[in-house]
């Protein structure tokens, strides 16, 4: 165990006023499961789009299956939520004032998604041109509502259900917003991980016995468009997204970069993407 004010902040025991969950490292968790169903509800029932051709809105909720729950595990927040809705819509048409009605199902309302992700799956039950109207609206601008709506639950859910559940260390801000606690504690390991990242890449006087070194030099065959190659080495988000965690990357020559935690270090010594190449894509790394 660390000594106080040493090493991970998450391993220090640290008194607390009420004496419970001591460093909020134990897992807590709070069940939103019945609530999350009537809150999808009332915010779905209140969708309604129109056009020119006519309106649609979403009838009833006839089916929500799954589970939400808010934790708290080692003073990080974290949200699960997973559900499939079930529903119908009915539509009139301005023409002649006949209704249709049809199904939509959404399958995939999870934390895994962002809002803008989520499918929803609509049918009409008539196969008439006027229905087709109706269930392309509700498909388009009916869909795109009820994804507002389901950002809204998301975002009352958080606001609902983290209040309370991380509890406050001896001598904190209680005071202090929930939004900024998490973000704090949610930077700790990134602003760890950059003092890592700066303190090697700073030039350190030479130590130690000389080791011997080779070149390795090795041609690989990629089967795809020299630019999508390119992006893919040098676009930080998507190095990242492969590596799995935070990284030190500047794709210019002459900078640095620092993947894997600092175990792979390296810099740019030339980059040359096609635009400035018709043809071919170029890049020398030194790592």
């Amino acid at each position: 165990m660390a000594k106080w004010g040493e090493g991970d902040p998450r391993w220090i025991v640290e008194d607390r006023p009420d004496a419970t969950n001591v460093n909020n490292w134990h897992w807590v968790e709070k069940n939103a499961t019945n609530w999350s169903k009537d809150k999808i509800k009332e915010l779905l029932k209140s969708v309604k789009v129109e056009n020119e051709k006519g309106s649609c809105e979403v009838k009833e909720i006839t089916h929500i299956e799954g589970e939400a729950s808010a934790n708290n595990r080692k003073a990080k927040l974290i949200f699960f939520y997973e559900f499939e809705i079930k529903g119908e819509w009915s539509g009139i048409l301005n023409e002649d004032q006949k209704s249709y009605k049809g199904k939509f199902v959404i399958p995939n309302l999870s934390e895994e998604y962002e809002p803008k992700e989520i499918d929803v799956n609509v049918t009409a039950e008539k196969s008439c041109n006027e229905a087709y109207q109706l269930k392309e609206l509700f498909r388009t601008q009916g869909a795109e509502k009820i994804r507002e709506q389901l950002a809204k639950y998301i975002a009352d859910l958080k606001s609902e259900y983290g209040q309370n559940i991380i509890l406050p260390t001896k001598g904190g801000n209680q005071d202090q917003p929930l939004a900024q606690q998490n973000s704090n504690i949610e930077n700790k390991p990134k602003q760890e991980l950059n003092k890592f990242v700066t303190s090697s890449l700073k030039p350190q006087a030479e130590v130690g016995v000389r080791i011997s070194t080779g070149k390795v030099t090795m041609t690989e065959d990629f089967y795809c468009q020299a630019s999508d190659l390119y992006r893919a080495l040098t676009f930080k988000p998507m190095v990242e997204a492969y590596m799995g965690s935070d990284i030190v990357f500047e794709p210019a020559k002459g900078e640095r970069f620092s993947l894997a935690g600092g175990n792979i270090i390296g810099e740019f010594v030339e980059l040359e993407s096609c635009s400035q190449k018709p043809g071919s894509s170029f890049m020398r790394v030194h790592s």
